[in-house]
């Protein structure tokens, strides 16, 4: 996949041009990212909200995801919207931002991702135009365009304030984090992501987004949850992260062994 591909994500995930699936990595190893980005996976998603990447990891795991041909989208952590656009400058194709609770995180969020007019993204994409081979006044007039500003919906005032959240210009799209929302519409009571509530909860986020001509994303446990997803319409969906997909491998070729062993 060449750059113009790549960098063609945006297009693709705000044309409802197939359902994604990614990979999601929170292990801050680079060779990994690369590892994961030879599969068949149609993006790489580096949680820095919960993994444990730094900036400098980050910036080499979207050079190795994008050397594999794919696009690199960076969850950060909670409220560091000044990591947003270090990210964007080192050629990440999105931003995943967590706890988007109102209209006003959500301009917050696109502030720090969007050039003027839509926001105050602050000028330095050296790694960027690097790895898309823009020049510099090309990057500037493209870039709104070329990278995406996604907000989570996990609460219930998020949900709440889901339409005004995606009535903010410059917000392309969300994602919905199922096991945090399970939290919080129990009142604390159980992680329940595949529960028939939060199912009912990401059918209406789908039409919201569909309403506002935006696109929706969601993380899944694995991957027949995440067919599952894509069947709700959504646009962009994890098919489990890498730490259960190598403990799950691992088990697999385990019991494998275990059974011919034994001769059953």
């Amino acid at each position: 996949m060449s750059a113009a591909e790549i960098d063609g994500f945006a297009d693709r995930i705000r044309k409802h041009q197939g359902g994604m699936i990614s990979a999601w990595v929170g292990i801050p190893d680079a060779m990994l990212v690369n590892h994961l980005a030879q599969e068949a996976f149609d993006a790489v998603v580096l949680d820095m909200q919960h993994g444990m990447w730094d900036m400098p990891a980050a910036a080499n795991a979207v050079a190795q995801v994008r050397l594999a041909g794919k696009p690199a989208i960076a969850r950060i952590p909670v409220g560091d919207f000044a990591s947003a656009s270090r990210l964007l400058d080192a050629g990440a194709s999105g931003i995943i931002a967590p706890m988007i609770n109102s209209a006003e995180d959500a301009r917050a969020l696109v502030r720090t991702t969007k050039y003027p007019p839509l926001g105050e993204r602050s000028w330095g994409p050296s790694l960027a135009l690097n790895h898309t081979g823009l020049s510099a006044d090309a990057y500037l007039k493209t870039a709104n365009e070329l990278t995406v500003a996604i907000a989570m919906i996990e609460t219930r005032a998020a949900l709440d304030a889901i339409d005004g959240i995606l009535g903010v210009v410059g917000i392309d799209g969300i994602f919905i984090g199922p096991s945090d929302l399970s939290i919080a519409l129990s009142n604390g009571d159980q992680v329940a992501p595949n529960a028939a509530e939060i199912d009912s909860a990401m059918k209406h986020a789908v039409s919201c987004c569909r309403a506002h001509g935006k696109f929706a994303c969601a993380f899944a446990g694995d991957g027949e949850r995440a067919g599952e997803l894509l069947k709700f319409g959504f646009d962009f969906v994890i098919a489990g992260a890498e730490t259960a997909q190598l403990r799950s491998g691992a088990r697999r070729a385990i019991n494998a062994a275990r059974r011919v062993a034994s001769g059953n």
